[in-house]
């Protein structure tokens, strides 16, 4: 029988059918992604991205519409990890925001929520690159406002949308080279359309088995090539300009928060202006912050302000919205906060995400308060960084990721925290997150040292040294499985069958006439006499050059490189 309009019931079923079908492609998924190394993991982060908001959906017993879509969006925010985690929860958060208005959803709602999804999305990341899981989302949302008025078959309308995304999931390679290059789709477009054909198959009647899923923090996820269209570029306005505008019971609509963004674009750059029911968090980059404020006061009052003096600094990404996460064991997490209450109120606290004892070891010598397992195959998530940030009774808590991917889900943790002043100091690497710890001054404001973190990462080149887990092409090289890998923060530097060549082929792309310091952290798979190996081809090349050999303990990667 042809279902004519969708109630809350069905849209749990159809999403928890969305999540299966994801997690059961998941690995499939992973195979996609461009990079030919083990930190290619999309599926996994998109997948732990949806089991966060399934299992809070498959927990409501009598669920109306506005509790399924509150589950959907607040779970999904939460559990974001990755770039691809964070884009899709924002796909679920403005496609609930209209579903949560209703009852039942006919397919001209179904249409409006496609629009709002994909607007949400795209307001969110700053530099959309097209070919990517934005592209696939896009291509649906239009495809869905073309049939909206002339269809009234929710199945038949969205069997027609996911062949549009299909399609143009199938153009992917033309529009991004390095898709092209490696023989693949983009593997966050292909998660969006997998998660989309399960929710047609539970449409259609067809009963898909939802196993719910342990929430772990770090759980193994990384990056694929969904996160490649997140880009940053360089700071064109001198000032960082942050904010909270406090509703105060006021309406904020969809229409003022359109209107609030198009002013914040005519003054400046890098621009977030997320709302939900009570506050609107803006950060824009700007030559005139007094605008920027002037105009926040027109909505509210205002709260939490910050401007800083940029000049010369960062490449900074920021995507806000969400609510905190999926807690431990009630028990647990008493036994936590009574443990931070105890401890008395300090000025400054510091968390990084690191990967190996040794590492680890480092991070704590040089004054970090707790340390979130992570790094280049553990992604933590918006709730990992919320519970540390609970452990910490301090009034400024500074976040190193040390990981690109990252960086989202720790400014989405900063959005969320009231109490505490938090400062994410966009570190990229491990060696950039050592950098930035060596560089706080005890006594600075945090103003000053945010700038000059920020300032000392630019100091350091960083690489990695892995391997290829299967043949392909990237950037004009030829790369069979195997073969050891030499990357840099942009691209793989080096290529070869001989670890030691290679990791020393790299360390020659890192140097500048101006390095005087070479630190060779190694890793699981690496060992303290091939890093001196690899240190004394250098210096004999070199006697200028000072070589330092740490142990880190990483996984996957043999060594991590630091030049300064």
């Amino acid at each position: 029988m042809s279902v004519k309009k969708i109630d809350a019931a069905l849209v749990r079923k159809c999403f928890l059918a969305g999540a299966a079908a994801l997690q059961a492609k998941k690995e499939y998924i992973n195979e996609l992604n461009v990079f030919p190394v083990p930190d290619g993991d999309t599926g996994t982060n998109m997948t732990m991205t949806i089991m966060s908001a399934a299992d809070d959906v498959a927990a409501l017993e009598e669920p109306s519409m506005e509790t399924i879509c509150k589950a959907i969006s607040s779970g999904s925010l939460r559990g974001a990890r990755g770039n691809s985690g964070v884009i899709l929860s924002q796909l679920f958060r403005g496609f609930t925001r209209v579903l949560r208005e209703v009852e039942e959803a006919d397919v001209y709602v179904l249409g409006k929520a496609f629009e709002k999804a994909v607007d949400s999305a795209y307001k969110a990341v700053m530099k959309p690159k097209e070919g990517t899981i934005l592209t696939v989302a896009k291509a649906g949302a239009e495809k869905a406002a073309q049939l909206a008025p002339k269809s009234e078959d929710p199945a038949e309308f969205l069997e027609k949308v996911i062949r549009e995304m299909n399609e143009t999931l199938d153009r992917t390679p033309e529009m991004l080279p390095v898709l092209k290059e490696a023989g693949v789709v983009d593997s966050g477009g292909k998660g969006l359309v997998t998660i989309m054909e399960g929710i047609l198959d539970a449409l259609l009647g067809k009963e898909i088995a939802y196993e719910p899923v342990k929430k772990a923090a770090g759980g193994p996820v990384t990056t694929g090539a969904g996160a490649t269209g997140i880009e940053t570029e360089n700071i064109k306005f001198g000032y960082c300009t942050e904010f909270i505008v406090m509703l105060n019971g006021a309406e904020f609509t969809s229409e003022d928060e359109i209107e609030f963004k198009q002013y914040l674009e005519n003054i400046g750059d890098s621009i977030v202006c997320v709302a939900d029911e009570d506050l609107v968090k803006v950060h824009v980059h700007t030559n005139d912050p007094g605008l920027a404020i002037q105009k926040g006061l027109s909505y509210g009052e205002l709260t939490r302000m910050k401007i800083d003096n940029m000049r010369e600094e960062h490449n900074e990404r920021v995507i806000m919205s969400n609510e905190k996460a999926v807690a431990k064991a009630a028990e647990e997490e008493l036994k936590k906060m009574e443990s931070v209450q105890e401890k008395p109120r300090k000025p400054e606290g510091f968390i990084c995400v690191s990967a190996g004892t040794g590492l680890s070891e480092i991070f704590t010598e040089l004054g970090v308060d707790v340390i979130i397992e992570g790094g280049q195959t553990m992604n933590p998530s918006t709730e990992d960084i919320l519970e540390a940030i609970e452990q910490i009774n301090a009034d400024t808590i500074y976040i190193m990721p040390n990981n690109s991917n990252i960086i989202l889900a720790a400014n989405q943790a900063k959005s969320l925290t009231e109490d505490k002043k938090i400062v994410v100091i966009p570190t990229k690497n491990i060696p950039q997150g050592i950098t930035a710890m060596i560089q706080y001054i005890d006594g600075n404001s945090p103003e000053e040292n945010e700038r000059a973190m920020i300032e000392a990462l630019d100091e350091v080149r960083s690489g990695q040294v892995t391997y290829a887990v299967r043949d392909t092409t990237i950037d004009g090289k030829e790369i069979s499985e195997g073969d050891f890998m030499g990357l840099s923060d942009k691209t793989i530097e080096a290529v070869g069958k001989d670890i030691v060549e290679t990791t020393v082929e790299l360390i020659h792309k890192l140097l500048t006439p101006d390095s005087a310091l070479i630190t060779i952290y190694y890793g699981e798979d690496g060992s303290e006499e091939q890093a001196r190996e690899i240190a004394e081809k250098i210096c004999a090349e070199d006697e200028d050059l000072e070589v330092e050999i740490e142990n880190g303990g990483q996984p996957v990667y043999y060594y991590f490189i630091s030049v300064e």
